[in-house]
């Protein structure tokens, strides 16, 4: 790779990895929106499937799945990390500081459905891309990005919706997670479209 490709993979994967880490914090709070229930971590992950995309398309099949697994790794590191600073003592100097316990320390369920969700669908998202390059056309790209959003879509969001809040709150509650969930994400996959045409493809991004 070219220094310029390079720096593209390094902003791209960057903005990704971020997003995905602002995401699983985010997730921790449920919230209203336009009348809807949804994660907070909603406002924020849809993006991830079109930069996941980008990454897919400047640096090809393989650095794409490497990047999701990184992702869902370095989440697990924060979640671990944000566990034990709460419940490490509190320097008695500053008071108690559970300020940071309360809004930190992680739901190990939500943590999990997370990140289950997001390799699940990031991995599917990632094989209905390279299919339709393969398969269809390198033409439309906005297509190629589309098609594997509607389908990895509806399962990251019926994942993480059931796996996070089954059981604990009411199934209407938690359909309507996953209904605003889907509808946030279209609406995000729709804006951010254009967004593939920053990247350069790479020759053979398709079967690497």
């Amino acid at each position: 790779m070219n220094n310029k490709i390079l720096k593209s993979v390094a902003i791209v994967a960057g903005a990704y990895v971020a997003a995905q880490m602002m995401a699983d914090v985010a997730s921790l709070r449920i919230v209203t929106v336009f009348g809807l229930a949804m994660d907070g971590g909603t406002l924020i992950y849809p993006l991830t499937f079109t930069l996941r995309d980008m990454i897919h398309k400047v640096a090809g099949f393989k650095v794409a799945r490497t990047v999701i697994f990184l992702a869902g790794g370095i989440n697990i590191v924060m979640a671990g990390l944000f566990w034990l600073i709460g419940i490490l003592p509190a320097d008695p100097t500053t008071g108690p500081q559970l300020e940071f316990v309360t809004v930190l320390s992680p739901v190990w369920r939500i943590v999990f459905a997370s990140i289950l969700a997001e390799i699940t669908a990031e991995l599917i998202d990632t094989e209905v891309y390279k299919l339709w390059v393969e398969k269809v056309t390198k033409r439309y790209q906005w297509a190629r990005v589309l098609s594997s959003n509607v389908v990895s879509i509806p399962v990251d969001s019926l994942l993480f919706s059931w796996v996070a809040f089954g059981g604990v709150l009411p199934a209407s509650v938690v359909w309507a997670i996953f209904l605003s969930n889907v509808i946030i994400k279209g609406i995000t996959t729709i804006v951010s479209l254009p967004g593939i045409y920053l990247v350069k493809e790479r020759d053979d991004s398709h079967i690497t």
